[in-house]
């Protein structure tokens, strides 16, 4: 009975540190989890369902607007003002946190319009998309220089 009540506390006491530990760090310009792991070609595309391939055209919408307006200054996730040498002080935290509600608000407005009219667009265009998307993707992360 011990053992159950201890497991149990043990289970609920990672439960919430998961829940209320994951706070933004508010001086990250963006993090790993608002990147997408993989990569596709058109063949993998083809063998999805219209819903699988929406899902996939959110993810890379959702990297696009998130890194986008940091390019000039990083296309790494993690990366802090202070690593760039920006002080990390009220008032560029409060400006990085205007910006990130402002691109989460963003997001959620493409993904509800998303949702509601690319279901209506040609698999195959939906397909093409993605694959545009991931190049964009591809070259954000090389980073802005001059090996474009």
């Amino acid at each position: 009975m011990l053992k159950s009540k201890l497991l149990i506390g043990f289970i609920s006491f990672l439960f919430f540190q998961y829940t209320y530990g994951q706070k933004r760090d508010e001086a990250v310009f963006f993090v790993q989890k608002d990147q997408i792991t993989r990569f596709h070609t058109i063949g993998d595309l083809e063998k999805l369902k219209k819903g699988e391939l929406i899902q996939l055209y959110q993810d890379r919408v959702r990297e696009i607007v998130t890194v986008i307006p940091f390019l000039s200054l990083t296309n790494e996730p993690g990366v802090r003002l202070g690593d760039l040498g920006i002080k990390e002080d009220s008032d560029h935290i409060k400006s990085l946190k205007k910006s990130a509600e402002a691109t989460e608000e963003a997001i959620s407005i493409a993904q509800n319009s998303i949702e509601e009219l690319v279901p209506y667009a040609d698999t195959e265009k939906i397909i093409l998309t993605i694959l545009y998307f991931e190049e964009i993707i591809k070259k954000m992360r090389i980073g802005v220089n001059r090996s474009f």
